[in-house]
């Protein structure tokens, strides 16, 4: 993996929600040895709980969880004032998914597993599409 200036800012945050703890804190070594602040969150729920929903800069979510899948959460996120880039993430494809994602806000949908490049691509296309974003790339 090339050794890229982080693409947001230091008190910015890429929240990962996912029901699999392994694939959470995978995720989440790879953003910070990629110099990014990341936090983890078990179910759509605790992340909608938490006190970092409105530093979250960018939402990488898994489809299939129980109770809010990300999908749920992607129009959860919708309805806010602040709009959240996501990025969805799945083990299961479904290419009609895929082929017609729900909304403007979703800036990749990639199967697990995904390359670090894959995940490193989705990233820039949401911070540089982000409408607030004063420093993306």
């Amino acid at each position: 993996m090339p050794n890229n200036p982080p693409l947001i800012a230091n008190n910015s945050l890429i929240a990962i929600v996912d029901d699999d703890e392994s694939v959470r804190e995978a995720i989440k070594g790879l953003l910070r040895s990629m110099k990014f602040t990341a936090e983890t969150f078990s179910s759509a729920e605790d992340f909608l709980r938490s006190a970092h929903v409105n530093r979250t800069t960018c939402l990488i979510a898994d489809i299939n969880m129980p109770g809010m899948s990300g999908f749920d959460l992607y129009r959860h996120i919708s309805n806010l004032s602040r709009r959240i880039p996501m990025i969805l993430i799945t083990a299961y494809p479904n290419d009609g998914v895929r082929a017609s994602p729900p909304g403007a806000g979703i800036f990749g949908y990639l199967i697990k597993p995904f390359s670090d490049d894959d995940l490193l691509k989705s990233l820039r296309f949401a911070f540089s599409a982000a409408p607030d974003r004063d420093d993306a790339p």
